[in-house]
C-alpha cells in the first residue's frame, strides 16, 4: 500500500501543503489538518519516494473523471444522460465560473503543482546514503515532468495561468502572482521538459515517467505550438524506440493486466486505489449510473469496419426493458476498478508525426503514419492526396482513435475548428472559465474573457 503523506488544505487557488508520514488510504484527501515545518517533510530517501508516488496520485486524481470529461464532453461523441447542471454547461459548451468540476480540476491540477513543487525544492537537499544520485535525478525528473503535464493542461484549458513554481505553504504563498500568458505558460513546460529528460532514466516503465515519456510529452506540446519540425523529431524518437509499438487489436490496450508495449503513460489504478469511471459508462442493469453516452453518430462510425474497425470494441451493448442499449467500454473493470487512466499513447504519436508533416508538406510520409494507425484498427488504408484532405482525415482518426479519452474537444480547439464542427462559434468560450471563488479570493487573477 503507498503511504499518503500529503494532506492538502486548498483555502484559494493553491492551498497551503500539509505533510504528513502516516500510512494510510492509496488516494489523498484534501482535508484540514495540522501543518508541518517544511524540513520534516522530505527528510530521507523513504519521505522522497512517498512524496513521489504523492505527486502521482494528485495526477491520477485529476485524470480519473474531471479531466477526461473536460476533453470529451464538450465534443460530439458523447452526450451528458442526466440531470446534474455541472455536466450539462459541459456538454453543451455554456460553463459558468461557479461550474464545480471546473473548480474541482483546478484545484487538483495545482494541488500537483505544489506537491512537485516541494520535490523540486527539497529532494536536492536530502542527504542520505539510501538515495544515490542516479534515483535522487530520477524523483527530480519525475517532478519536473509531471509539473510540466499538469502545466500543459492547464494552458489548453485556461489559457495562461498563474506559474507557481515554489511550495506553497500558506494560502498567501498563492497569491498576486497574476496570470502567464499562454506563450510563458508552454515556455515553462518546455523548461521542465527539458529538465525531465536530461534527469530520467532511459529506460521502459509505462506509468512513470522515463526519458520516452518526456519526449512524448513534448511531441505534443511542439504539435499544441504549430512548432511542427520539432513535432515530428520528438514523435520519431518514441516511435523508433523498439519498446513501444502499436498492439493489435486495439483493444489490447485497454486489456488487464494492462501496461501494453502501445502505453507511453497511463496511470495505475487498483481495487483498492480504485477507478469508478466505469460507473459513469454502464448502464443500471449493470451497476452503473450511465451518465455518458455515446451518441448515434459516434455509434455509427465505430461500428463502420471502414472507419471504426476493430476499434467497435470501444462499444458494448446490453438489453434493458426488451430494447438494446449501446454504451462506451473503454472503461469496463466494474468488479476490479483498476482501468487505468490513459495519458500518452503510441497511436498519438503516430498521429502527431502525420500532423506534422502534413503541414510541412511531407504528404507520403504523413499517408504512411496515418496509414499506421489504420492498419492496426483493421480498416482500409487512406487514399488522401492533398493536405487539406490528409488533415482532414487525420482530424477524423483522431476523433475514432480517441473517442472516450481527454482529446476532441482540445484537438478541434488548437486547430480552430470548434466553431465548424461543434457550432461553438464564440471563441471565448474555447477556454473554460477560472473557478469563482479564486476569483473572488485573489484579485491579481483576471477572468477569461466571456465569462
Amino acid at each position: 500500500m503507498k503511504q499518503t503523506i500529503y494532506r492538502l488544505l486548498f483555502a484559494t487557488q493553491v492551498a497551503a501543503v500539509s505533510l504528513s508520514l502516516a500510512s494510510c488510504n492509496d488516494l489523498l484527501e484534501p482535508q484540514p489538518v495540522q501543518q508541518l515545518p517544511a524540513d520534516q517533510a522530505i527528510t530521507d530517501a523513504g519521505s522522497a519516494r512517498a512524496a513521489t508516488i504523492g505527486a502521482y496520485d494528485r495526477v491520477q486524481a485529476y485524470y480519473q473523471l474531471n479531466w477526461p470529461v473536460l476533453g470529451f464532453l464538450p465534443g460530439e461523441n458523447v452526450r451528458f444522460n442526466g440531470t446534474l447542471n455541472q455536466f450539462l454547461q459541459i456538454d453543451q459548451n455554456q460553463l459558468s465560473a461557479d461550474n464545480v468540476l471546473i473548480t474541482e480540476a483546478w484545484t487538483q491540477m495545482y494541488q500537483a503543482v505544489n506537491v512537485a513543487n516541494n520535490l523540486l525544492a527539497a529532494v536536492p537537499e536530502v542527504n542520505d546514503p539510501l538515495l544515490p544520485a542516479a534515483e535522487k535525478n530520477q524523483l527530480l525528473g519525475e517532478a519536473h515532468f509531471l509539473r510540466a503535464l499538469v502545466y500543459f493542461d492547464l494552458g489548453r484549458g485556461w489559457g495562461g495561468v498563474p506559474l507557481i513554481l515554489t511550495p506553497t505553504r500558506t494560502k498567501e504563498n498563492g497569491q498576486g502572482i497574476g496570470r502567464s500568458t499562454v506563450a510563458q505558460t508552454y515556455d515553462q513546460v518546455l523548461a521542465d521538459l527539458v529538465e525531465a529528460e536530461t534527469l530520467l532514466p532511459d529506460a521502459t516503465t509505462r506509468n512513470r515517467a522515463v526519458k520516452t515519456t518526456a519526449r512524448a510529452l513534448r511531441a505534443r506540446l511542439h504539435l499544441y505550438r504549430q512548432q511542427y519540425a520539432e513535432a515530428e523529431t520528438y514523435a520519431t524518437q518514441v516511435i523508433t524506440n523498439a519498446n513501444y509499438s502499436l498492439v493489435t487489436p486495439y483493444r489490447a490496450i485497454s486489456t488487464a493486466p494492462f501496461l501494453s508495449r502501445e502505453s507511453v503513460l497511463e496511470l495505475t489504478f487498483s481495487n483498492s486505489d480504485a477507478n469508478t469511471m466505469w460507473n459513469n459508462w454502464f448502464p443500471s442493469a449493470l451497476g452503473g449510473q450511465f451518465n455518458f453516452q455515446p451518441v448515434p453518430a459516434a455509434i455509427t462510425l465505430l461500428n463502420d469496419p471502414t472507419v471504426g474497425g476493430n476499434r467497435s470494441a470501444l462499444l458494448a451493448n446490453t438489453t434493458i426493458a426488451g430494447a438494446s442499449v449501446t454504451y462506451g467500454n473503454l472503461y469496463s473493470r466494474s468488479a476490479q476498478r483498476d482501468d487505468p487512466s490513459y495519458v500518452l499513447r503510441l497511436a498519438e504519436q503516430y498521429l502527431i508525426r502525420a500532423e506534422a508533416r502534413a503541414r510541412q508538406g511531407k504528404l507520403t510520409q504523413s499517408l504512411a503514419d496515418l496509414n499506421a494507425v489504420r492498419a492496426r484498427a483493421g480498416v482500409p488504408a487512406s487514399t488522401a492526396a492533398t493536405a487539406e484532405q490528409l488533415l482532414l482525415a487525420i482530424e477524423n482518426e483522431r476523433r475514432v482513435e480517441f473517442a472516450f479519452e481527454a482529446d476532441r474537444w482540445f484537438d478541434l480547439v488548437r486547430t480552430g475548428r470548434a466553431g465548424v464542427v461543434l457550432g461553438v462559434t464564440d471563441q471565448r468560450r474555447w477556454l473554460f472559465p477560472l473557478p469563482f471563488n479564486d476569483l473572488v479570493a485573489d484579485p491579481a487573477l483576471e477572468q477569461n474573457p466571456g465569462y
